[in-house]
């Protein structure tokens, strides 16, 4: 039987059919009711069986279907994302809407309803709000988005609850409550550094995101990390402080530029700053990339569109969303408890024109 099931995988592979939990009974070698009691975490399995179906699972790539699941039961799984702005600025609308789009269409496929909140960062009880709208939309899982998804008190309160949690980009408290999804941004830092000192820039603008924010954080540690490879110090790098919008990319340029010898080069911690940094530079008269480069985060559509287009990181905020989605729908629909710790999605550096190889003239 377990031979017959393997030729039969052999056929989905080549994308005739998806597996069914018969497909699972049959290689484990148990029963259609055995699988569903491991895969729904209820007692009475053997561990032995259950490590089998598992691996049965696995091997297969078996998703459960969430939706079919959900209108047997008469069980509906709502998921909220959280999204952080001020109120008082521009919002960074691409790093939201992307992780949206990626949340809606996978809960779209595996019939879970998502509901969004846009809550004001700034006011003091935007913890005891986004407390009350899961407990008023009845919601079984969160999605956290910065700063919220660093904040160990509201962290609490939502375990406490006993609503599963995804943290995107939380920081290493946020692990201790959760999962937290994001990329790399210690090594993202460092191949951004690593680029720039590679083409022979010595003297840097940073423009970092706002305080307390960790992954933009730790971007600045990576970036460090590469200038130490390089022989170079802290004292190599000015910083100044903006908040993730254009006009804060604008203006902290200008006050970089301000000492135009001291900066060949302008990193920033996201795209929508870097765009500001390149008017500052062009509004300074600055040929870009022969006066100065720019490094921008996150591969937006505007990093694309700006002239010159801008080198960044590309994060795949789509796949975060969606991924979030998955896990929590397959914690949820399973009764499982939440896990905690890291989950890394994969980034690259994107090179275009605003970056280049300094002559000795351009030093």
């Amino acid at each position: 039987m377990r031979s017959g099931a393997v030729a039969h995988w052999g056929l989905i592979g080549a994308n005739v059919t998806k597996p069914t939990i018969d497909d699972v009974a049959a290689l484990a070698g148990v029963a259609r009711t055995t699988v569903s009691r491991v895969l729904n975490n209820q007692p009475n399995v053997r561990p032995l069986v259950r490590e089998r179906v598992l691996g049965a699972v696995e091997t297969l790539g078996y998703r459960v279907n969430v939706q079919a699941r959900n209108l047997a039961g008469r069980k509906v799984v709502r998921i909220a994302l959280i999204h952080a702005s001020d109120f008082d600025t521009e919002p960074n609308s691409y790093f939201s809407s992307a992780l949206e789009l990626g949340a809606t269409r996978a809960g779209a496929g595996l019939g879970v309803q998502i509901i969004t909140h846009v809550i004001n960062q700034n006011d003091p009880a935007a913890s005891d709000e986004i407390v009350a709208r899961l407990r008023d939309d009845q919601c079984n899982g969160v999605i956290l988005t910065p700063p919220f998804s660093d904040y160990p008190p509201l962290l609490r309160e939502i375990d406490a609850l006993g609503v599963a949690m995804v943290c995107i980009a939380g920081g290493a408290e946020a692990e201790n409550f959760a999962l937290s999804l994001g990329i790399d941004d210690f090594r993202a830092g460092e191949e951004i550094g690593a680029h720039l000192t590679g083409l022979g820039h010595r003297h840097f603008g940073f423009i970092k995101g706002l305080q307390g924010h960790a992954s933009a954080e730790t971007r600045y540690d990576g970036f460090l990390a590469a200038l130490a490879k390089a022989g170079l110090g802290p004292d190599a790098v000015s910083t100044r402080r903006g908040n993730f919008t254009f006009r804060s990319g604008l203006e902290c340029g200008q006050a970089l530029l301000a000492d135009r010898l001291r900066v060949d080069a302008l990193v920033c911690a996201n795209d929508d700053m870097a765009a500001g940094a390149l008017l500052a530079a062009h509004k300074s008269g600055l040929s870009i990339p022969q006066d100065i480069a720019i490094t921008g985060f996150d591969d937006t559509p505007v990093s694309e569109i700006v002239w010159p287009p801008l080198t960044t990181i590309h994060q795949p905020l789509k796949r975060m969303g969606a991924r979030a989605v998955e896990y929590l729908a397959d914690r949820l629909s399973a009764g499982m408890r939440d896990q905690t710790g890291r989950e890394i999605i994969e980034h690259h550096l994107v090179v275009r024109d605003s970056t280049f190889v300094p002559t000795p003239a351009a030093k």
